[in-house]
C-alpha cells in the first residue's frame, strides 16, 4: 500500500531534495545583502587635517566646530556676535565677498513661535558670494550659525555650519564654477527661522531665486540623510544622486516630512522662486538642544558624509545649467547599496496596479495547480493581518512598559543609548511572525501564507500610491518581485534548485528595499514611536516568508508524532526570538542608565509678574521628576498671565519673588479717528533678555492692524483673554517700537508686556541640579520671565 498523497495545503513554493543546504544557502545569500544595506547606510571614514586641499576634511571643519559651539550662542548674546566675527573674517580670508544682513525679520510662514501671534527676530545674517564665471542663476549653501539657548549646538548646527566653512575653502582653491555659489549662515533659526526668511524675503542676492542647500542635524550621528526637497524635484534628485558621494534619501521620508509641523530653514525658501535639498544626521537625538551637544559628541563621519555630499552638490550644481530644475513631477527614490534608485512618479500608480494584478494571478495559478485551494488562500490574506497589526501593538506596549520602568524617558527624544531597544522591538516583530507562521503553516499552508502576506503589500502599495506616492515602492515593489518568483516557482520543477534561487532573489529584493526605512525609522521617530519600524519589519517578513519557509521542518505527509515534532520544532523560532525580545529590553535597562553623562532630562522655568509681586515655578513635564517635583506641586499656575509663554498647559508651584525689573512701556503716540485709536509705543527690555512679548487684552480692545519695528504683521486674535500678541527675538537694548490699530474703546486698553531671559542659578530658592539631572531640550527650559500689565 502506498504512502497517501500529500495534501496542498502542505506544499510550498519550494521543495528542494536537500533543503537544509537550501536553507544555509538563502539565508547566507539573506545576509550578505542585508550587510550591503547597512554598509552603504554607514558613514564614511572622516579625512585628516593633510587631506589634498580641493577635497572636503572632517578634521579641517571640525576646527571651526570648536569655534562656532564653545558656548551657548543664542540669537541677539554676546556669544552669538563673537561667532559671527568668526565666521565673517574665515569667508573673507578665503577672497570672498562677504557682508552681515542686519534687519528685522518675520518668522517663515508666520509658523508657531514662542507664544501666539507675530512673531520676528533682528536677524544678522552672514553671506558671501563666490561669483560664477557665467551664471545661469545662483547655488545657496544654506545653515544657521545660532544655537539654543541650552546648550552649545556642536552638532545643531554648528556641524553644518563648518561643512559649508570647509566646503567654500575647498571650492575657491579649484577653478571658479559656472554659476554664482552664495554662503548664508543664518540667524535666529532656533527662534523662528527667522533669519532665513529674512534672507530669502529680503536680500537682494535671493531675488531671482535658485537651488537651495541646507545642512541640518538633529542627532550627534547616523548617516546624512536627504530627507525634504522642493515640489517637483525628479531632475533634482538626479543630480543628487549623481553627484552626493553618498546618496542616502528616500522619497518616502520626503513624503512623511511634508506632512510633519516640523521645520527648519528650509522652509522659507519653499514659498520663494527657489528649488533645493534639505539634508541632516538624525541618530543621537538624546542629546539634541541639550547641554550635551558639544563638539566632542560630535561623529567625524557624519561630519565628512555632510561635507562630501555638499561639495559634490555644489560642484555639479555649480556646472549645471540652473535655467530650470522643475521637472512637472516627483521622482520615486531610495538608496539601493550605496547609489540611488529612481524612477517617474508617473509610474507609481501603474506599478502599483500591476503588481496588485499579478499577486492575484499567483493565487490564480496557485489554485489551478493544486497548491492551495480557495478557502486557504481566503485565510491567508485575512490572517496575514494579524502579524501586522499585532508586532506595532507589541511594540507600543513594550515601549510602554520600558517608560514606565524608566520614567525619565518621557522627556527624550531617543535613549541615550538606544540600540538594545531597537533590537528588541526588531526581535518581538520577529517572534510575532514565527509564532503567527508555526500556528498557521500546517492548517493553512506555506503557498496560502506567503499569497497573504504578499497580497497584504500589494494593496498596501495601491493605499500608498494614492495617498502617499513616494512611499508606494516600499511595498509595491517586494509585492512585485515576489509574484514574480512565485511565477517562476510554480513554472520550474520543484526538487530542482531554480524555485530556490526565485524566492531567495524576491527575498533580496525585499530586504533592499526594506530594510533601510527599519534602520531609518527608529532615530527618525525616536523610540516612542518604534511601532512604526515594527510594521515595516513585518512587512519585509512577509516579504521573505519562502525563504523563511525552508527553515521549517518537513513532516511530509505523516501524521501524529513526526507531524507533532515538526510542529514543536517550528514553534521554536518563534519563543527564541520573543526571549531574545525580552533579555533585549532587559540589557537595555541595565546599560542605558542615567548618570551624570547620561542626565535625566528635566524641565523648569521661573515667571514674575511684576505688578502684583506674584511668581510661581512652571514645568511642562506630565509626571515631573523628583528634582522637577520639589518646585512644582500642580496647585499654583499662572500660566494663562504669562501668554508669550505660548503654552497654558504647565503645571506650577510657589515661588519667592525675584527683585526683577519689567520690561518698561513708553508711550510714543496715541491718536483717535472716528471709530479706531492708534497706540505707538515702545518695549525696552530693562535687563539682557532673549525675547520681548506684548499682547492685548481682548477684554478692553480688538486690533484691526499692527506693525513691529516698521513692518506690518498679520493680525490674529488668539484665545483666552490675550488676544493678538507679538513675540519679538534677539531685542536690541533700546526696545522695539510697536503700532497697534484697535477698535476704540470706551475704557483704557490693557496691555500685557513680558521679556524672558534665560538661567534660573540667581533666582531665590532654586538649588542647582545634582549630578544625574540635565536639561531638556527645549526652547522654554531654563526660562526667567517677567511680565506686566500697562492700561493705557
Amino acid at each position: 500500500m502506498g504512502a497517501p498523497p500529500t495534501r496542498p495545503a502542505d506544499r510550498a513554493f519550494t521543495r528542494p531534495r536537500r533543503r537544509p543546504i537550501a536553507a544555509a544557502a538563502a539565508l547566507a545569500a539573506l545576509l550578505a545583502v542585508g550587510a550591503g544595506v547597512l554598509v552603504g547606510l554607514s558613514t564614511p571614514a572622516p579625512r585628516p587635517a593633510d587631506a589634498p586641499e580641493g577635497e572636503f576634511s572632517a578634521a579641517r571643519a571640525y576646527r571651526n566646530v570648536e569655534v562656532i559651539a564653545a558656548e551657548p550662542h543664542v540669537a541677539g548674546s554676546a556669544a552669538n556676535d563673537r561667532v559671527r566675527e568668526h565666521l565673517v573674517g574665515t569667508l573673507r580670508d578665503l577672497g570672498l565677498e562677504t557682508e552681515v544682513q542686519d534687519t528685522v525679520a518675520p518668522e517663515a510662514g508666520q509658523l508657531s513661535g514662542a507664544a501666539g501671534g507675530a512673531t520676528l527676530a533682528r536677524v544678522r545674517n552672514v553671506v558671501a558670494r563666490l561669483p560664477g564665471t557665467d551664471p545661469t542663476g545662483k547655488v545657496f549653501l544654506v545653515s544657521h550659525y545660532d544655537s539654543v539657548q541650552t546648550g552649545p549646538g556642536g552638532n545643531d548646527d554648528a556641524a553644518g555650519t563648518a561643512a559649508i566653512l570647509e566646503v567654500a575653502r575647498a571650492l575657491t582653491t579649484g577653478p571658479r564654477p559656472r554659476n554664482d555659489i552664495v554662503f548664508v549662515l543664518t540667524d535666529a533659526e532656533e527662534a523662528c527661522l527667522c533669519g532665513a526668511a529674512g534672507f530669502a524675503v529680503y536680500h537682494p542676492l535671493a531675488r531671482d531665486g535658485g537651488v537651495v542647500l541646507n545642512l541640518e542635524a538633529r542627532g550627534s550621528t547616523g548617516p546624512v540623510i536627504m530627507f525634504e526637497t522642493s515640489r517637483n524635484n525628479a531632475k533634482l534628485v538626479e543630480i543628487f544622486g549623481k553627484a552626493a558621494p553618498h546618496p542616502v534619501g528616500t522619497s518616502f521620508a520626503v513624503e512623511i516630512y511634508r506632512a510633519l509641523p516640523n521645520d527648519t530653514d528650509f522652509t522659507a525658501f519653499l514659498d520663494r522662486p527657489f528649488v533645493g535639498l534639505n539634508s541632516a544626521y538624525i541618530d543621537g537625538g538624546a542629546i539634541y538642544h541639550t547641554p550635551l551637544d558639544v563638539p566632542a559628541r560630535l561623529d567625524r563621519g557624519s561630519l565628512q558624509m555632510h561635507g562630501d555630499n555638499a561639495l559634490g552638490l555644489a560642484r555639479e550644481f555649480g556646472r549645471t545649467d540652473l535655467g530650470d530644475l522643475r521637472a512637472g513631477h516627483d521622482d520615486t527614490y531610495f538608496p539601493v547599496l550605496g547609489g540611488l534608485v529612481r524612477y517617474s512618479g508617473w509610474l507609481t500608480v501603474p506599478l502599483a496596479v500591476v503588481a496588485l494584478l499579478a499577486v492575484g494571478a499567483l493565487g490564480w495559478f496557485l489554485r489551478r495547480r493544486g497548491r492551495a485551494t480557495a478557502g486557504t488562500l481566503a485565510a491567508g490574506f485575512g490572517l496575514a493581518l494579524v502579524p501586522v497589526v499585532v508586532a506595532p501593538l507589541g511594540a507600543w506596549l513594550l515601549w510602554a512598559a520600558i517608560t514606565t520602568i524608566r520614567p525619565g524617558y518621557a522627556e527624550l527624544l531617543d535613549p541615550y543609548r538606544p540600540v538594545w531597544y531597537r533590537l528588541a522591538v526588531v526581535a518581538l516583530s520577529v517572534a510575532v511572525l514565527f509564532c503567527w507562521y508555526a500556528l498557521l503553516r500546517r492548517r493553512v499552508g506555506p503557498a496560502a501564507l506567503a499569497f497573504g502576506g504578499l497580497a497584504w503589500l500589494a494593496v498596501f502599495g495601491v493605499l500608498l500610491a494614492v495617498a502617499v506616492p513616494g512611499g508606494a515602492y516600499l511595498t509595491t515593489v517586494p509585492a512585485l518581485a515576489g509574484a514574480l518568483a512565485g511565477f517562476a516557482a510554480l513554472a520550474t520543477r520543484r526538487d530542482g534548485p531554480w524555485p530556490v534561487v526565485a524566492v531567495t532573489l524576491a527575498a533580496a529584493v525585499a530586504v533592499v528595499i526594506l530594510l533601510p526605512p527599519v534602520v531609518l525609522l527608529f532615530p527618525a521617530l525616536g523610540m516612542g514611536m518604534g511601532a512604526v519600524a515594527a510594521l515595516v519589519a513585518v512587512l519585509l517578513g512577509l516579504a521573505v516568508l519562502p525563504v523563511v519557509d525552508l527553515l521549517h521542518p518537513r513532516a511530509g505527509g505523516q501524521r501524529g508524532l513526526l507531524a507533532l515534532r515538526a510542529r514543536r520544532l517550528g514553534a521554536l523560532p518563534a519563543a527564541a526570538t520573543a526571549l531574545a525580545a525580552v533579555v533585549l529590553a532587559g540589557v537595555g535597562l541595565a546599560v542605558d542608565r542615567f548618570d551624570a553623562a547620561h542626565p535625566v532630562p528635566t524641565h523648569l522655568m521661573y515667571a514674575l509678574d511684576a505688578g502684583t509681586g506674584k511668581a510661581a515655578w512652571l514645568t511642562r513635564e506630565e509626571k515631573p521628576q523628583p528634582w522637577t517635583d520639589g518646585y512644582v506641586d500642580g496647585t499654583v499656575s499662572i500660566a494663562d498671565d504669562f501668554p508669550g509663554l505660548g503654552a497654558t498647559e504647565l503645571r506650577g508651584g510657589p515661588a519667592t519673588a525675584a527683585p526683577l525689573p519689567a520690561p518698561k512701556l513708553d508711550l510714543l503716540s496715541d491718536t483717535r479717528s472716528g471709530d479706531q485709536r492708534v497706540l505707538r509705543v515702545r518695549v525696552v527690555p530693562q535687563r539682557q533678555v532673549r525675547l520681548l512679548t506684548l499682547h492685548v487684552d481682548t477684554g478692553t480692545a480688538t486690533v484691526r492692524s499692527a506693525s513691529v519695528a516698521g513692518r506690518a504683521v498679520p493680525v490674529e486674535p488668539g484665545d483666552g483673554r490675550w488676544g493678538f500678541g507679538v513675540v519679538f527675538h534677539a531685542p536690541p537694548p533700546e526696545g522695539v517700537e510697536v503700532t497697534l490699530t484697535l477698535a476704540s474703546a470706551a475704557g483704557p486698553v490693557n496691555l500685557r508686556a513680558m521679556d524672558a531671559s534665560d538661567g534660573l542659578s540667581g533666582v531665590p530658592g532654586f538649588r542647582a541640579r545634582p549630578a544625574g539631572v540635565g536639561v531638556v531640550g527645549s526652547h522654554s527650559s531654563e526660562m526667567l520671565a517677567v511680565a506686566r500689565t500697562y492700561p493705557l
